[in-house]
């Protein structure tokens, strides 16, 4: 099936390693170009250059804070000084530690917001004026199975991301009458580094082992494994193609089957 991805511009969070660097490779196997940024610096390049020697897509690595508006604003400029456009923006970013409400600070608060929500908003703010010029622009924003089924221990991902639900509708909403589609995503537990950091914390914290805990959710899960990062990037290309034209302001969960609700 063709998308019509071929040379429509990418801009994708987070996406040094993990869901983001799959969602990526994924967009580029389909012939968009795509702006990939993290902080790491390293292992940002090694990432563009393994994306682009397996897909042959032009990538354009760019190090950003997620947390930092000036760093974002870079992000962009720079994908319109090289590419002349911008089409798709996948929001991206990884969770705070994991901690109890009573063990979270102010600053805890403070620093997950702008992780998680503010960059999400000032990634759109960006990218939207390009978007509404050109009459179409896809927008989906990652979140977690957490921001419709809250996770133990993760209260700062609990709240926060369920923000980027209730701002995923509106700007779906606001939007629509441009050609831009907004939808979020809430991927299950999936083999990252960033669940196994959760898996080794929670397995320290509860005196059990890296294994029983990975177990654990597994049992949870009806499909009774883990998804792996090329699962949830499979829906974000298709959100982001020409073949979902017709999909804005939804929620779709890549849990196995985790959460348990009807809504």
């Amino acid at each position: 099936m063709d998308l019509g991805l071929r040379d429509r511009v990418a801009i994708v969070t987070g996406s040094s390693q993990g869901i983001g660097e799959a969602i990526a490779y994924g967009l580029a196997r389909e012939g968009a170009k795509v702006t990939i940024c993290a902080r790491n610096e390293d292992r940002l390049r090694e990432a563009a250059r393994q994306i682009e020697s397996s897909t042959g897509a032009e990538v354009l690595p760019v190090r950003a804070d997620l947390r930092e508006k000036a760093d974002i604003e870079s992000v962009v400029n720079e994908t319109v000084e090289r590419f002349g456009r911008v089409d798709i923006l996948v929001n991206n970013a990884g969770g705070p530690p994991p901690m109890l409400f009573l063990e979270t600070s102010e600053e805890d608060w403070r620093e997950a917001v702008d992780l998680l929500l503010m960059s999400v908003i000032y990634c759109c703010r960006q990218v939207t004026p390009y978007m509404i010029k050109q009459k179409r622009g896809r927008i989906i924003n990652m979140t977690s199975f957490a921001a419709k089924q809250p996770a133990d221990r993760l209260v700062l991902s609990n709240a926060v991301r369920s923000g980027i639900l209730g701002l995923t509708k509106t700007l779906s909403n606001e939007l629509a009458e441009y050609g831009i589609l907004v939808n979020a995503v809430c991927p299950g537990w999936t083999l990252t580094g960033r669940v196994e950091e959760l898996a080794k914390s929670r397995a320290e914290k509860n005196g059990k082992t890296y294994d029983g805990v990975i177990g654990e959710w597994t049992s949870a899960i009806p499909l009774r494994r883990l998804a792996k990062p090329e699962e949830i990037a499979n829906l974000v290309v298709f959100l982001a193609s020409e073949r979902a034209s017709y999909i804005t302001g939804a929620v779709i969960q890549v849990d196995g089957g985790l959460i348990e609700s009807l809504i």
